[in-house]
């Protein structure tokens, strides 16, 4: 059952959420309750995986000491040098 619920925001924020919603052809409600129901959920709930993504699982095997963060430091040194 759908229920009415008034929220007061900033005026810009209303106009660019309207804009965002209407580019992917969606009203604003259905944007924010999706929001919400994805943010309220159980942290116990998992969200489901996809196949795509299981099937990539592990395909990529990295050393246990690995630094992601040293590594991408480098890289943004070098691609904004």
């Amino acid at each position: 059952m759908d229920t009415k619920l008034t929220i007061k925001l900033n005026e810009n924020v209303i106009s660019r959420a309207k804009n965002y919603a209407k580019m992917r052809k969606t009203s604003l409600s259905k944007m924010i309750e999706n929001y919400l129901d994805i943010v309220s959920k159980p942290e116990s709930e998992e969200t489901e995986i996809t196949p795509l993504v299981k099937s990539l699982s592990g395909v990529i095997k990295l050393p246990d000491n690995y630094d992601y963060k040293k590594d991408y430091a480098e890289f943004l040194t070098q691609k904004y040098s």
